[in-house]
């Protein structure tokens, strides 16, 4: 997969499948609008067409099903027929699985998906899911040919035809947003510590014309961020504070992404066992979602200031390590008491977020994290889970996640009944739960919401990803599509528009003189 090249284009052209392998993926009523004239150029003449109807009517997707065509060069598969209002409606995650385990193989492959128009973008995102770039594995190595495979949507229903330069190329940036961070929180962190992550930060920069902003090493101490110098100081590579920033002339709203940059987690002092070690080179993936998101979203066009924090920190173990009992002074001036140093992704988030609000005056702060362990619990391996002091954002993140594939549910809000876990009598807070059985999730996120001030007049939402992060041994790329969903009113870009849960999407033309005073206000 590391040397896939994924292309989308309005027709990929026929050709016997024999010479480039294909498969057609869709819901099994979308599949029977196909005519057999959009579908024989791929086919022929291997596959007839009795052959093609024959295997729709042996398709019966429960959830899904699949048929081969013509040996292992063709074939059809099915997504499930409906799904549940806490599901997209893309199946996101079942084409992927679907893409992953049905398309045949070759150095030049197709899908054609079949879908309407408002689950292009989902369908997009999750096929590239199936792509993943970092390996290792010496074969994989001493390939240098690139393997191409080339997708084609079909569009069923209303607004079905072809899909337009502008849009393939929203697909094209967000799959390969998806890739970068998948790629990033795959990578080990002998081969992705503070260092190269920076070098990933500058990469980005310079691709899209922006110097970043970096805070490292003392300087992180010397400014107050006892937060992320705290929890990095230990570590062979220092950690940082890097800051990718879009200011286009005419913005209306300044909007911050901060993400959690642990790129290896040990649980410092607090350190983790065997078994719950393995897989914490993932604990970069807030960090690495808002990397791909950035990118992709600035290349659509974006028409607000937007920031990218990056909150670079590695907890490791060493004789300058923070102690359980230490206190240290965040940047919002508050102490906190460690009373658990593996709680350390909410001390370099508080930092990240009292920056944005402190010294880039954002009115939309967006953390992103691989927080804690009871997200799984709390809203399950798919699910990101949300908290926010707005209604109207925390019910706008259900409906970007069900619009882009990322899916994500709240988390309760209630500071007035929970932060007291928190309580420390020699500190402002500790860091810790005292009662772990007591809404856990919630409580880290209220954790970097105090640093705020729950009285903060601003829009917060807290996104934590810690399951849906990965699927198995893999990195999924998760947050990118939930980034460029929620926040697609802003970009330039009209598939963006249309999937984005916030602002009018309907004007009349006696409106427009009034939509253009305010179309940018997410708020």
């Amino acid at each position: 997969m590391a040397n896939v090249v994924l292309e989308f284009k309005a027709s990929a052209g026929d050709s016997e499948p024999q010479n480039r392998p294909v498969i057609f993926v869709g819901q099994l009523s979308n599949l029977q609008q196909l005519s057999w004239a959009q579908v024989k150029g791929k086919l022929q003449p291997v596959v007839n067409k009795e052959t093609w109807q024959s295997a729709l009517s042996a398709l019966n997707p429960n959830p899904t099903d699949s048929c081969p065509l013509y040996l292992s060069y063709a074939a059809v598969a099915a997504l499930p027929s409906r799904v549940s209002r806490h599901n997209s409606p893309s199946s996101a995650h079942f084409l992927t699985r679907l893409v992953r385990t049905c398309l045949p193989g070759g150095a030049s492959r197709c899908i054609v998906m079949v879908c309407e128009r408002t689950e292009v973008f989902a369908s997009a995102c999750a096929i590239a899911r199936a792509f993943p770039l970092f390996s290792r594995r010496s074969g994989a190595s001493r390939r240098t040919d690139n393997r191409v495979v080339t997708v084609e949507f079909i569009t069923i229903g209303q607004d079905n035809g072809p899909l337009d330069l502008t849009t393939l190329e929203c697909l094209s940036n967000a799959a390969d947003g998806v890739r970068l961070a998948a790629r990033i929180v795959d990578t080990p962190c002998n081969e992705m510590n503070t260092d190269h992550f920076l070098e990933e930060i500058k990469v980005v920069g310079a691709e899209l014309g922006i110097t970043p902003t970096i805070i490292r090493g003392e300087e992180l101490k010397q400014r107050g961020f006892g937060g992320i110098y705290g929890v990095g100081k230990a570590a062979e590579h220092p950690p940082a504070l890097a800051v990718l920033s879009h200011t286009p002339e005419g913005a209306t709203q300044t909007i911050a992404w901060v993400g959690k940059g642990i790129v290896y987690d040990t649980g410092g002092l607090s350190i983790k066992g065997k078994t719950t070690m393995p897989g914490m080179k993932r604990d970069c993936g807030g960090a690495a979602a808002i990397l791909g998101a950035f990118k992709a979203t600035i290349k659509q066009g974006f028409k607000d200031n937007l920031h990218a924090v990056f909150c670079l920190a590695e907890n490791a173990v060493g004789p300058k390590a923070t102690r359980p009992d230490d206190i240290h002074t965040l940047y919002s001036g508050k102490t906190v008491e460690i009373n658990n140093t593996d709680a350390e992704g909410r001390l370099v988030l508080s930092d990240g977020v009292v920056y944005a609000s402190k010294d880039l005056s954002a009115d939309i702060i967006l953390d992103m994290a691989t927080l804690t362990g009871a997200q799984g619990i709390s809203t399950g391996k798919y699910h990101a889970a949300v908290m926010t002091n707005n209604e109207q954002w925390e019910a706008a993140c259900v409906r970007a996640g069900r619009n882009s594939g990322d899916l994500a549910h709240p988390l309760v809000y209630c500071p007035e009944l929970h932060f007291s876990e928190f309580t420390s009598a020699v500190a402002d807070m500790k860091n810790s739960v005292a009662d772990r059985e007591n809404a856990q999730s919630s409580c880290a996120g209220l954790f970097i919401g105090s640093h705020l001030g729950f009285d903060w007049s601003g829009v917060w939402v807290h996104v934590d990803i810690a399951s849906p992060v990965h699927a198995g041994e893999r990195a999924t790329g998760f947050g990118v599509a939930l980034l460029l969903a929620l926040f697609g009113q802003a970009s330039e870009d009209p598939l963006l528009n249309m999937v984005s849960p916030l602002g009018a999407t309907d004007v009349r033309p006696g409106d427009q003189m009034e939509r253009d005073c305010k179309r940018r206000r997410l708020v």
